[in-house]
C-alpha cells in the first residue's frame, strides 16, 4: 500500500466555507468580500461562492475566482456564510451536521432557531457574541451600527430643509443646525460624530450616564435628564413607569428645541422605547426633521411608520429598515472582517473544531448539533 497516499487518505480535510446569495429583496450585503478569502485559503479552507452572491455589493463573480474561490453550490459546504436570516427555503437547503452562521434575530419571537434545530444545524447569532474586548473584531453589531449611524445623517441632511453647518455669506448668516442623537451606542456616536462633521451643533443623550464622557469625546455636548438605566453587556435596561414619565416629559420639552432628531434606542428582546411622543414632533419647527433607526421593533417615535418616509405636524420622520444594505459595499467589507475572525476563532488546521469553552463561540452558538 502507498503510504503517502494512506497518509493524505487520514489527514483531516479542510472546512468548506459557502458564501450564499442573498435573497431578501432589500438585502445587498454579502458574507465574505473577496479581499478576505486569501487569509481563509493559508488556513487549508476551501471557500465557494454562489454565483451573483456579490453583485449587490457591486462584485462580480470574477472577482472571487481571481481571490481562489470557487463558483458553485454553497449550500453542500461545512459552514454556510451569510448576512439576513434564513427563510424556510433556505433552511429547507441545509442538512444535519452543517454549520451556519449569521444575522439570526435570537431574541425576535420570530426566528427560525427551532427551525434550524430540528434540521440539526449548528448555528451561530452574530447578534449574540459577547461584548468583551478580544471579541470587538467580530462584533457584527458594532460594525453596521456604525454603518447605520454614519447614514442616518446623511438622510437627514438630504430630507432637511435647512443646511447642517453655519454658513457665513454677503447676503448674511445661516446658524448651524442643532442635531440631538436619542440612545448612544455605536450607531448614536457615529452619528453624533458625522453629524459634527458636516458642522451641527450635537448633542447626546442616553439613559447611561457612563456615555457622557464618549458623547463629549466626539465634540457633542451631553442632555442630563437625570435618569440612570444602566444594564448588561452595554445596554440600557427596560425604565420603571415611573422612570418612563419623567423622561417623556423631560426629552418632550427638550426635543422642540431641535432641527434634526436622530434615534438608536433599542432594549434587547423586547419593543423600542418610544422617546418621541406625538406632542414632541408637533412641537418642533416645521421643516424638522427625525431619523428613527429603532423602526424594525417599532420606532422611538410614535408617529414613525417602519419603513417610511412620513410628514407629520410639518416635520419629517424617516423610519428606513435595514440602512446598513444601503452601503453595501463597505458594509460587507466590515461584516467580512467579523466573520473571517469568528471563523478563524472555530478553525485548528483548517478543520472546523469550535471549542465551546471560549465565551464568544459559547454565548454565540445558538443551536448545537448535540441537540439534533
Amino acid at each position: 500500500m502507498d503510504t503517502t497516499q494512506s497518509a493524505q487518505h487520514d489527514a483531516p480535510r479542510g472546512a468548506r466555507v459557502g458564501v450564499v446569495r442573498e435573497t431578501n429583496t432589500d438585502e445587498r450585503r454579502v458574507a465574505l468580500v473577496p479581499k478576505i478569502i486569501p487569509s481563509l485559503l493559508k488556513q487549508g479552507v476551501e471557500v465557494i461562492v454562489e454565483s451573483g452572491a456579490g453583485l449587490g455589493a457591486l462584485i462580480p463573480d470574477e472577482l472571487y475566482t481571481e481571490a481562489g474561490a470557487t463558483i458553485g453550490d454553497p449550500w453542500n459546504a461545512d459552514v454556510i456564510v451569510k448576512v439576513a436570516p434564513p427563510n424556510d427555503a433556505e433552511i429547507a437547503k441545509l442538512s444535519a451536521g452543517q454549520t451556519l452562521i449569521g444575522f439570526l434575530a435570537p431574541r425576535n419571537a420570530e426566528n427560525k432557531i427551532d427551525a434550524l434545530k430540528a434540521a440539526g444545524v449548528q448555528a451561530f447569532a452574530v447578534e449574540a457574541i459577547p461584548r468583551i474586548s478580544r471579541a470587538q473584531v467580530m462584533d457584527a453589531l458594532s460594525s453596521q451600527a456604525n454603518v447605520a449611524g454614519y447614514k442616518a445623517v446623511l438622510l437627514a441632511a438630504s430630507e432637511s430643509t435647512r443646511f447642517f453647518p453655519m454658513l457665513t455669506t454677503a447676503a448674511g448668516t445661516v446658524k448651524p443646525a442643532t442635531v440631538l442623537v436619542l440612545g448612544v451606542g455605536v450607531a448614536g456616536l457615529q452619528a453624533l460624530a458625522t453629524a459634527k462633521r458636516l458642522g451641527g451643533r450635537t448633542t447626546g443623550y442616553d439613559v447611561r450616564p457612563e456615555v457622557a464622557d464618549q458623547v463629549r469625546s466626539v465634540g457633542s455636548q451631553w442632555l442630563d435628564l437625570g435618569i440612570d438605566a444602566a444594564g448588561e453587556g452595554g445596554y440600557a435596561r427596560e425604565l420603571t413607569d415611573e422612570e418612563k414619565a419623567e423622561q417623556q416629559q423631560a426629552l418632550e420639552d427638550a426635543i422642540k428645541g431641535f432641527d434634526v432628531v436622530i434615534t438608536t434606542a433599542l432594549v434587547p428582546g423586547r419593543p423600542a422605547p418610544r422617546l418621541v411622543t406625538a406632542a414632541a414632533v408637533e412641537g418642533m419647527k416645521p421643516g424638522s426633521v427625525i431619523v428613527d433607526l429603532a423602526g424594525e421593533t417599532g420606532g422611538n417615535c410614535e408617529l414613525t411608520e417602519p419603513g417610511k418616509t412620513v410628514v407629520k405636524h410639518d416635520v419629517t420622520i424617516c423610519s428606513p429598515l435595514n440602512l446598513p444594505a444601503t452601503m453595501p459595499e463597505h458594509a460587507s467589507e466590515l461584516y467580512s472582517k467579523n466573520i473571517s475572525a469568528l471563523l478563524e476563532l472555530m478553525l485548528k488546521d483548517g478543520a472546523l473544531q469550535p471549542d465551546f469553552e471560549d465565551q464568544v463561540l459559547a454565548d454565540s452558538c445558538v443551536t448545537r448539533e448535540v441537540d439534533a
